[in-house]
This record gives structure tokens, C-alpha cells and sequence, in this order.
């Protein structure tokens, strides 16, 4: 299922034996888009704590209520390791984390961290945090620029529940197509500037107004996202 990030923000994260809490943002990493974190604010069963859950546990969301079901306790969560939710997020705080719930670290398993095996200490900044961690919630808002001028800014994201991949960013066109919205894949950035928040696409203005719009109304389809890949000449990521 391909669902909206800023839908997902407000989900009920639902454990296997009561509500957690509300889906407040998502963590993602900037080398893979993948989603590492959803962000859950608590609430007063645990005093407003905000906590990061993995894709590891989730189930299927179910859109209709709107609920993602963890495979998680309220207990497993109660007990969990403090990490401070706010960027960048501790390397150690992290690990910890994981090692509690029996999470994969992502990081460990890159190549750039696999030097450390056997028993060299790790970086100053690899302790400190993961600099490849973004926060969705920052990132909307990033002008988007093409090769002949500014395209709009990002909207929002669409995620794929399947794999927790970012799929595309949705662009609004407000000061240059009003009222058009577009999708952009992440693979058709050529370059992001996280200091400045701008995000360089190679597309030609031109080719993006004449391309399929995006209705946020409408559930995107196979068929939608066949006439949007070929519309911009490139291979479908489902093939």
C-alpha cells in the first residue's frame, strides 16, 4: 500500500495488548530512503514520552480506522531504553534500543561500519548519531530546482508499506503550475542540500507540466505510476 507520510502521522500505534500511542513523525535514512523510525507520542499512560519504532515489528495498516498494529507489548514499550527522539539520535542509545527489542542495526550492517569489526571503537560521530537520519517533518518544505528554474517545494511523502521505501516526494507546484501537484522519485534526485533545504531533480520544468498530476484524493495505482515512469523515460522500480 502507498500511503501519504503526513496520513501516517496521526496513526494509533496499536500493541498486541492495547494503544501506544499517535504516529507524530518518521525518521528516514537519506542514502536509502528507507524508513528507520516512526516517532510515537505516548500520551498519559506513559506520561507524554515519545518513543521510535521500528519497521522490525510493524504489521499491516489498517487505513480504515487508521491503526498500524506492533508486535509489541505496552510492557516491552514501558521498559524500553530512554532515546531522545530529536536529531541526531545516539549511536549508543540506539543500539541499545535495538539489542532490547531484537531489532536489526541498519548501520552495523553498512560496509562503512563493518571496518570497526572486531573490536576497533567506533567513530566520535557514529557514536554521536547517525548524520544519514532525516526527519520527514523537516523535510517538508524543501524547494525543489530543476536544471531551468524552481519546480514548487515538497508537500509531503509517499510511503510504501510493504517496505517502509520512500517512494516519491510529492511536489506542489504552487508558485509556478497553481493548483498542480507532482510526484518525483527519489531516484531522480541528483542532489539534496540539507543545510540550505533545497532539493536538485533533473527533470525540465516543461516535462513536469506536461506530466500525470497527482490527486491526493485518489489512491495511487500500477497504472498511474506506469504512465508517470514513462512519461519521464525511466524503468519502473517494480521491474
Amino acid at each position: 500500500m502507498l500511503l501519504r507520510a503526513q496520513e501516517l502521522f496521526g496513526y494509533t500505534i496499536r500493541a498486541t495488548d492495547g494503544d501506544v500511542g499517535t504516529v507524530r513523525n518518521c525518521l528516514f535514512d537519506d542514502k536509502l530512503w528507507t524508513i528507520r523510525y516512526l516517532v510515537v507520542e505516548t500520551g498519559n499512560w506513559l506520561s507524554g514520552r515519545r518513543v521510535l519504532v521500528s519497521p522490525a515489528s510493524f504489521g499491516e495498516p489498517d487505513k480504515q480506522w487508521p491503526v498500524l498494529p506492533v508486535l509489541l507489548t505496552k510492557e516491552q514499550v514501558r521498559n524500553s531504553p530512554d532515546v531522545d527522539t530529536d536529531l541526531p539520535v545516539s549511536r549508543q542509545r540506539e543500539i541499545a534500543m535495538n539489542l532490547y527489542y531484537g531489532w536489526p542495526d541498519y548501520v552495523a550492517a553498512e560496509p562503512e561500519f563493518a571496518r570497526h569489526a572486531g573490536g576497533a571503537p567506533p567513530e566520535a560521530e557514529e557514536l554521536a548519531g547517525d548524520p544519514h537520519l532525516r526527519s520527514a517533518r523537516d523535510v517538508i518544505g524543501y524547494r525543489i530546482q530543476t536544471p531551468d528554474g524552481d519546480l514548487g517545494h515538497v508537500e509531503d511523502f509517499i510511503v510504501d508499506t510493504q517496505t517502509w521505501v520512500i517512494r516519491y516526494m510529492v511536489i506542489d507546484t504552487l508558485n509556478w503550475l497553481p493548483g498542480k501537484k507532482v510526484l518525483v522519485a527519489p531516484e531522480w534526485i541528483e542532489q539534496v542540500s540539507w543545510p540550505v533545504g533545497t532539493v536538485a531533480v533533473g527533470l525540465p520544468r516543461e516535462q513536469v507540466a506536461s506530466g500525470p498530476e497527482y490527486d491526493p484524493a485518489v489512491s495511487i495505482n500500477r497504472v498511474y505510476e506506469e504512465e508517470l515512469y514513462a512519461h519521464y523515460g525511466r524503468r519502473g522500480y517494480w521491474e
